[in-house]
């Protein structure tokens, strides 16, 4: 445990936070610098074919088979960046034994991790975990994932516990703003499947996403004094005021769950001649996804001719799709997860994702890709933890995976 305990709490205080502002790659030179800090580390533990692509920021090796047997490959990815939430300064707090009570996180503060406000804790009792002192997120997103991958390869290497192919791993920037698998490199990953150890509680197996698309609403309204504004006026925020009154008020995050679509306002800023709406629409059904954007579309076009004097405008573009949609015409990857999770004893948890993941891009770009829990819970903000005992879990699963694969070859 310890040594797991030791790499994470190291890599968690190294600030890799993306930059959703920013046009390089990465989005911060933090996270090209952690690449290459990793780079050095798994040509230490024994990789081979350890490289850095300066060009989308991904580290990427190779774990050599150790048999004689036609195993293709496969591998397991991590994202090196964390949210946009405080990064600076994170100081991980270890608790041993947990004993179902509140944990206080800072006194000074008065901040407290509580199972009154989060019931799952009582899921940890006895285990021992790594929260933030309350000020700062942990980093486990996906931090976790990264260091569940490193312990499993270094395993692999240094005690050959068992025969298995060749393994690729890749760790890469700039996933919490939507852009880090985008210049992916399959060719060079060269598997049949992989995995992307980035979920949650232990047991979670996803192979769904939303389909997701971003839409950016531009309304350019007349503005003339109020004292004379009678049928020359045209209000730009009361525009977008009716523009989002004509989307379905119950198709919104706060009231819909498991595979239920939505449409999000993440933004707004307006003036009486000038507004801008920012959303993101998201389905998991592609059939209602198309419909979804198909109505933006048509309300845009009404309104725009509803109010002639002022300009509407739109912009739509996709994000990406749900992976299920080709996974389910392969399912080995997620047979043999759900499989080699039943052999340690783990109920494998199959939910959509209600979110993306690195692994619906590089699932459309040829390399199936379903996602692997890593014990962390509360991701983004103060409240996040990791169960020490249930990432160590996810290093078995990672494992177990690779025997399993191997001895079906």
């Amino acid at each position: 445990m310890q040594p797991f305990i030791d790499r994470f709490i190291r890599y968690v205080k190294i600030d890799t936070r993306s930059d959703a502002n920013s046009s390089t790659v990465p989005s911060t030179k933090a996270q090209l610098d952690f690449a290459y800090m990793l780079k050095d580390e798994l040509k230490a533990i024994g990789c081979s074919d350890v490289f850095v692509n300066d060009d989308n920021g991904f580290v990427m090796a190779t774990i050599a088979k150790n048999t004689t047997k036609d195993v293709e490959a496969i591998g397991f990815i991590a994202h090196i960046d964390t949210a946009d939430f405080e990064s600076k300064n994170i100081q991980p707090q270890l608790v041993t034994n947990y004993d179902g009570s509140d944990i206080i996180l800072n006194k000074k503060q008065n901040i407290v991790l509580s199972p009154n406000q989060f019931p799952n804790l009582k899921n940890y009792i006895g285990h021992t975990l790594i929260t933030t002192d309350g000020t700062t997120l942990l980093g486990a997103d996906n931090k976790a994932g990264m260091v569940a991958i490193i312990e499993a390869m270094k395993e692999l290497i240094e005690n050959k516990p068992f025969e298995h192919g060749d393994i690729r791993i890749a760790f890469g920037p700039d996933e919490e703003i939507g852009r880090g698998a985008n210049l992916f490199d399959v060719d060079a990953f060269n598997t049949v499947f992989a995995y992307t150890v980035d979920g949650s509680f232990k047991g979670q197996l996803e192979y769904e996403s939303f389909n997701a698309a971003a839409a950016t609403i531009t309304i350019k309204g007349v503005s003339v004094h109020p004292g004379t504004a009678k049928d020359k006026m045209i209000n730009a925020i009361k525009v977008a005021m009716e523009l989002d009154g004509m989307l379905p008020q119950d198709a919104v995050p706060e009231k819909t769950e498991k595979r239920e679509g939505f449409f999000l306002c993440t933004q707004f800023d307006g003036t009486i001649e000038d507004a801008t709406m920012h959303y993101i629409i998201r389905d998991h059904d592609k059939e209602l996804f198309l419909a979804k954007k198909a109505l933006i579309e048509e309300i845009v076009s009404t309104l725009s001719n509803k109010y002639e004097k002022a300009t509407i405008t739109l912009e739509l573009s996709d994000s990406y799709y749900n992976m299920g949609d080709v996974i389910k015409k392969d399912m080995r990857s997620v047979e043999l997860a759900k499989e080699a999770m039943q052999q340690l004893d783990i109920t494998p948890i199959i939910e959509p994702i209600r979110g993306g993941t690195d692994g619906s891009k590089i699932t459309y770009k040829g390399i199936p890709t379903p996602n692997l829990f890593t014990g962390g819970e509360n991701f983004h903000g103060k409240f996040e933890f990791l169960s020490v005992n249930d990432a160590l879990l996810a290093k078995q699963t990672i494992l177990k995976i690779c025997q399993l694969h191997a001895s079906k070859s």
